[in-house]
């Protein structure tokens, strides 16, 4: 019992009708900080991985889209306007998203569940990965998990209520959503089917609501819309090119490991579900497609969304991942767990927070042994090496150049990182438009590349300014634990005048 008391403590606080929305906030600010620290620690011997340090550099050059919408950059931009360019404060931004989005869970389940199931179906969501490891790697789909939780939950009570102002967050929150990731159009059709099947139609399509919803989102999303009727391409030719036009049975196959690994990544709160519940045959229908509207509404809220890219995908030859669907659990609690035939009892409730509360701890205890494994499998140089990369960069740079380093280029990820570290804070040349001739050539820029690779060299070797080529090697060690070395090619284009 002594063990248990404050697991009975913590679900005395998350049940109390005074005490619980505090106790949710300081549970979920607990949450953050665990995970952050463990981020923290388990990837320090790796780096920043190149889809963080991506987005940093598009941050740099704060625009209305890049090869995805701007949103992630636009956050990453306010954020490192405040918080020093680092490690721990980067996950600290990454874990954000999760905790954010199961805040908004916690209110949207007020309006379908009891407090203890409300309790249990927040803790169950801690137990999938894209609320806690995935979401540490922070990019354009770990911005949608408090998006889409936000536009389904304004959505959900627009409909409901009618009201100009939720129906006004509906269109700020679709919006969002878009500025996310284009992915988003697969939540916003499945809301409208939603929308469309349910018996109650006719009143809310009569109302005010859903052309408010829509006046709103597009006037949230105009800028953006501009600038993709000038660069309509580039964002659909990435996408096209990466994952489009692929033959009918890789389609399939990827149709069926999206659904496959979807369910493998809820699997643990379907297990502790049905444990707890033994759910009849009856429980399991109406958990499925509830009888009643409101909670006929959220089923089809949340299955469209889950169900469309599967559709599209093999109606358009795509190739789609599980991994994609990371923001579509937002309404999984309600659908487990508000059913009236499903009960959560007090010993179910301990156990659900107690394994919750568990297993950040335990993964923060296990998190230096993580890192020396890392280390032990050699992390990929263009991130684990990137903060060393970045600064001999700067100091070749300052040994003949006395201006800041504004510009780098060469291979991609190289760049990426390279202006993610470097204190100077330069813009990377690579995926972003380029800046003005003129500019570049008063202020130089640094090219780097791995030494063996010839495509990014043979680029380099087009400048037309005096060059100066430096190879060298680095090796990363973590603690005591070597590192495997990497050559790189640096090339210094001084400023003309």
């Amino acid at each position: 019992m002594r063990l248990l008391s404050p697991i009975d403590r913590l679900r005395a606080a998350l049940t109390d009708p005074v005490r619980s929305e505090r106790a949710v906030l300081v549970a979920l600010a607990v949450y953050l900080l665990l995970w952050t620290l463990y981020g923290s620690i388990a990837k320090s011997s790796q780096g920043l991985h190149p889809d963080m340090t991506e987005v940093i550099a598009w941050s740099r050059d704060l625009a209305w889209g890049y090869k995805h919408p701007p949103l992630a950059a636009a956050i990453a931009w306010a954020w490192f306007s405040i918080f020093p360019v680092a490690e721990w404060s980067y996950y600290l931004l990454a874990m954000l998203m999760p905790t954010l989005a199961l805040w908004i869970v916690w209110r949207l389940t007020a309006d379908y569940l009891s407090v203890e199931k409300r309790v249990a179906g927040l803790a169950l969501l801690m137990f999938v990965p894209f609320f806690n490891f995935h979401a540490l790697k922070f990019n354009v789909n770990t911005v949608l998990l408090p998006t889409w939780a936000a536009a389904t939950f304004a959505f959900l009570r627009s409909y409901r209520t009618r009201s100009a102002g939720w129906a006004a967050l509906a269109g700020l929150g679709a919006a969002l959503c878009m500025l996310g990731k284009y992915w988003s159009i697969v939540l916003l059709a499945g809301l409208a089917i939603a929308a469309l099947t349910d018996r109650r139609r006719g009143l809310y399509f009569r109302s005010a609501a859903p052309w408010i919803t829509v006046g709103v989102g597009l006037i949230a999303i105009a800028p953006h819309l501009l600038w993709l009727y000038h660069h309509f391409s580039e964002p659909f030719a990435y996408a096209m090119y990466v994952h489009g036009d692929k033959p009918f049975g890789v389609a399939i196959f990827s149709v069926l490991g999206y659904l496959a690994g979807s369910l493998g990544y809820v699997a643990i709160p379907l297990i502790v579900v049905f444990l707890a519940v033994r759910p009849s045959c009856a429980t399991l229908a109406d958990m499925l497609w509830p009888a009643d509207d409101d909670r006929r509404l959220a089923a089809a809220a949340f299955w469209a969304p889950l169900l469309l890219p599967a559709v599209a995908a093999l109606a358009s030859g795509t190739e789609i991942t599980s991994l994609w669907s990371m923001s579509a659990w937002t309404l999984l609690p309600v659908l487990l767990l508000s059913p009236p035939t499903v009960t959560i009892r007090d010993v179910d409730l301990r156990r659900i927070l107690a394994a919750g509360a568990a297993i950040p701890v335990v993964m923060l205890i296990a998190s230096p042994a993580i890192a020396i494994i890392a280390q032990r499998n050699g992390p990929p140089p263009n991130s684990a090496q990137a903060a060393l990369l970045a600064g001999e960069v700067e100091q070749l740079w300052h040994q003949t150049i006395p201006q800041p380093l504004r510009f780098v280029g060469g291979a991609g990820d190289l760049a990426d990182g390279v202006a993610a570290y470097a204190v100077e804070r330069p813009r990377v040349l690579t995926d972003m438009p380029a800046p003005d001739a003129a500019e570049l050539r008063r202020d130089g820029m640094v090219i780097v590349c791995f030494a063996a690779d010839a495509a990014c060299l043979a680029k380099a070797a087009a400048q037309t300014a005096p060059v100066r080529r430096v190879e060298t090697e680095i090796v990363r060690n973590f603690l005591r634990f070597p590192g495997r070395p990497q050559r790189y090619t640096i090339l210094i284009v001084p400023p003309l005048p």
